[in-house]
């Protein structure tokens, strides 16, 4: 199962059995410390643990426990030594994108993953054993029926089953600031400044690590805000920062990336590729994804090309992925002017995410042995974006989507670029109409009548059963029920 997953980490690998327990990890190394090597081990030697991803409030979590248990400066011993110490129910304390395996000699174990589901988690439960992996892609074909997404801020322990620690959307989020409902409301400068500065904390706190870190730059407001943060922060500390854009020739998010680089002074890198690259590339980005979502697969393919490039220059890149969902970016929310509608709504779509649009950025990234980042999903940002009234997040009429990040960002970016309208990646880029025409004319309606049915729910159009005969190869026994999110149009 590890050997199928080396793609998620090439630069090390690890293994441990403890009692009736057996670990293995495959690691991409971005804090270069002594004894970062996993799986972890306590002092005593008598709990293991291995992790996929970041810790970003580690050094605060490592000051309350017992420092002088500690071996290396590994932001993921601090989660063994937290559950060591405090048990599984003080993971709440963790901020970041992770999960984790820790295992005893005395037979106690504990699978945990982030409330959001930024870092994928599956497991498979039959005849009495449990197998985990960060990809469904590990199990063994005999074991895929029986695949299932573990939930997002749970934790498992064989004596307690599953247990909740924390919500993607923190209890303090649905207390909202009193204001207006009425859309395009004036922002108080007041809440300009707070929102500004808690997205600036955030994307700086997740420029940590011993190796460079990029941007993908697609020229949208959401990427480019985050280089324009990320670009002042390396330069205070004498670097550069790299950005990356895709398109195929000619398409409005090459040439917006390109402009935004250009103000910003990044080392800019671009991939313009091709309507045939884009086809070739397909079969191994569904596979990639594990999904058949026409939407997803459409961002996924130019994503994939993107993390492709992004791998061959940075172990680590920042992306906008969130700003939608928690600023109220999508045109259909401008309909919803109840705050408690609105919020239910933005919930249930940051509720959504772990297996849709995070799916997608953790697979592309992974396997290119690349780390992507989210900052606009740190739960403090998730949190203010709930708190805001819907007058102040609504925009009204001849008002762009996200108003208030654009002006609590004002001046950061050339103006053109600040209230640029939003396009779908996989629009922008030049992917969406390239492949569904193709992937259309390659299933027959008569062929497509025939499939639909063949799993539930059923497939909606002639586009997604070509992207799910690719799925079907490639993870024949797996329940789309069991593991999938989809959006609601195809």
């Amino acid at each position: 199962m590890r050997d199928r997953l080396t793609h998620r980490g090439p630069d090390d690998k690890g293994e441990v059995c403890v009692g009736d327990s057996w670990l293995g990890q495959t690691r991409l190394s971005i804090v270069d410390v002594a004894g970062g090597h996993q799986p972890l081990r306590n002092n005593s030697g008598n709990l293991w643990l291995v992790g996929n991803g970041e810790i970003y409030n580690h050094e605060e979590v490592r000051a309350d426990l017992v420092t002088d248990s500690f071996r290396t400066r590994s932001d993921n011993e601090v989660a063994l030594h937290l559950l060591e110490q405090r048990g599984p129910d003080a993971l709440g304390d963790l901020h970041g994108m992770y999960a984790f395996l820790a295992a005893s000699e005395n037979g106690s174990f504990v699978a945990v993953r982030d409330p959001v589901g930024i870092k994928p988690l599956y497991w498979a439960r039959q005849n009495g054993s449990v197998r985990f992996a960060s990809e469904m892609r590990a199990f063994d074909p005999e074991w895929q029926r029986y695949v299932e997404a573990f939930p997002p801020g749970h934790f498992w322990t064989p004596e307690r089953g599953l247990v909740r620690f924390a919500d993607a959307v923190p209890e303090a989020g649905h207390d909202q600031l009193p204001g207006p409902s009425e859309p395009g409301a004036p922002v108080p400068e007041y809440i300009l400044r707070r929102t500004r500065a808690k997205l600036i904390d955030s994307v700086e706190r997740q420029m940590m690590g011993d190796v460079p870190v990029g941007v993908f730059l697609s020229g949208g407001l959401d990427s480019s805000l985050v280089a324009a943060i990320a670009a002042p922060y390396l330069e205070r500390r004498g670097q550069q920062l790299k950005t990356f854009a895709v398109g195929l020739e000619d398409s409005p998010d090459l040439a917006a990336a390109r402009q935004v680089a250009e103000f910003l002074g990044t080392e800019h890198h671009e991939r313009v590729y091709t309507g045939e690259e884009a086809l070739e590339a397909l079969p191994a980005v569904v596979r990639t994804i594990e999904s058949y979502d026409p939407s997803l697969v459409r961002s996924a393919v130019p994503n994939y090309l993107l993390a492709e490039l992004t791998a061959q220059h940075v172990k680590v890149v920042l992306t906008g992925e969130g700003a939608d969902e928690i600023f109220a970016g999508y045109e259909y929310l401008a309909d919803i002017s109840d705050d408690d509608e609105l919020e239910q709504e933005i919930v249930r779509m940051i509720e959504s995410l772990h297996n849709l649009n995070l799916q997608r950025c953790d697979r592309v990234t992974m396997a290119h042995g690349l780390e992507a980042r989210v900052p606009f999903l740190e739960r403090d940002v998730i949190e203010l974006g709930l708190q805001l009234p819907a007058g102040w997040k609504l925009s009204g009429e001849d008002q762009p989507e996200k108003r208030l990040l654009r002006q609590a960002f004002e001046g950061w970016l050339p103006h053109e670029f600040l209230w640029r309208g939003k396009s779908q990646f996989g629009d922008g880029s030049g992917a969406a109409s390239v492949l569904q025409s193709a992937v259309e004319e390659a299933v027959s309606e008569a062929e497509f009548e025939r499939e639909r049915a063949e799993v539930d729910p059923e497939l909606r159009t002639r586009e997604e059963a070509g992207y799910y005969r690719i799925f079907r190869e490639h993870l024949r026994g797996v329940r789309p029920m069991q593991t999938l999110g989809r959006f609601a149009t195809a």
